[in-house]
């Protein structure tokens, strides 16, 4: 049970005794998960009676399951609880959002390992599959993009962002096929268990995660990507861009390793693009 939840639902419903705890409980989370029952009903001016009621409207059959409750929330993060003042002018919030991108790419850069990008570029540039696979909102996006940098140098890719379906294509492959799994946590241990069966079949596979995480641990290559995203809970996360960027350097590098392979499937693209949609011939490829 999200007890935070419960008591911003019942908060209408709170006697002014009760409203004073509930105050105390969402300014104070720390106050509140680690005080007596003695201590928080002085503090908010009430009779420890009157907190035992307002635990017991909150689903709780006593106060020591009340704090039990607390303290799982406060564990899932204060953050949210208490939030970090926001930019509010649009002005603020543009050059907050880019200076955090910027950081993310200069932080991404300096820290690339040049050979184990070389190495994976390498992989995907002779693979006879490639399958991009990530779930959840900013990795399953990872996969896609995956696929539309790569199928137009010529390979055969697919991306997927439903763990069933990746399970059974892992089952499914050849030992020139290669995955290339996408998880900003590492911790995805649905995409960890299609890694395993995909190398138990003897499929390479490539991650882009954080590393010393599960799904690092299970993949024949990591490409790491590792930031501090900072505790401004409405801030899109900038480590979107760093994971983009090492896509982009990637599909680079492929292109340039397949070379002429390349250069056929993105003229034919060009070709129909110009032919069919608006003759300008100096749009960008595809996008």
């Amino acid at each position: 049970m999200d007890i935070m939840a419960t008591l911003q639902d019942e908060m209408g419903n709170l006697s002014r005794s009760e409203q004073r705890i509930a105050d105390i409980v969402l300014s104070d989370t720390s106050f509140a998960m680690n005080a007596s029952i003695i201590e928080l009903a002085a503090r908010a001016e009430v009779s420890p009676p009157t907190v035992t009621r307002f635990c017991r409207r909150l689903s709780c059959q006593s106060f020591s399951e009340f704090k039990v409750r607390i303290a799982q929330t406060a564990y899932i993060g204060t953050r949210y609880l208490n939030p970090e003042t926001e930019a509010q002018s649009a002005r603020d919030i543009a050059e907050n959002i880019v200076t955090k991108a910027q950081s993310a790419l200069y932080a991404v850069h300096s820290s690339l390992d040049i050979d184990l990008i070389e190495e994976a570029a390498a992989k995907v540039a002779s693979a006879g599959m490639v399958y991009a696979f990530g779930s959840g909102g900013n990795s399953a996006m990872l996969a896609n993009e995956l696929q539309n940098r790569l199928f137009r140098l010529g390979l055969r890719v697919t991306a997927s962002a439903d763990h069933t379906m990746q399970l059974m294509l892992a089952a499914a492959m050849q030992s020139d096929d290669i995955i290339i799994a996408s998880s900003f946590s590492g911790r995805n241990m649905e995409l960890v268990r299609t890694i395993e069966t995909a190398r138990g079949y003897k499929a390479f596979t490539i991650a882009l995660t954080r590393p010393n995480s599960p799904i690092a641990d299970a993949a024949d290559i990591v490409l790491p990507v590792d930031l501090q995203e900072g505790v401004r809970i409405m801030r899109p996360t900038s480590s979107r861009y760093a994971f983009l960027i090492v896509v982009d350097i990637l599909a680079n590098l492929v292109a340039v390793k397949r070379n002429q392979a390349a250069v056929e499937p993105l003229r034919r693209i060009k070709q129909q693009l110009v032919t069919h949609r608006d003759k300008d011939d100096t749009e960008v490829l595809g996008d």
